[in-house]
């Protein structure tokens, strides 16, 4: 993948974002919901002592 498509791929998101302003805040939900399931899932959220 050249440079130019890389660009072209952010200036994309970045435009739709920009004319969907709402699905900014879905994103940030979206993965803010999924790095919690994956602390969870690994058993990082969850004390196990004596």
């Amino acid at each position: 993948m050249s440079n130019d498509t890389k660009q072209n791929d952010s200036s994309t998101v970045s435009e739709f974002l920009a004319d969907h302003p709402k699905m900014t805040g879905v994103l940030f939900t979206m993965l803010l919901l999924l790095t919690q399931a994956g602390a969870v899932a690994a058993g990082g959220g969850a004390y196990h002592g004596p």
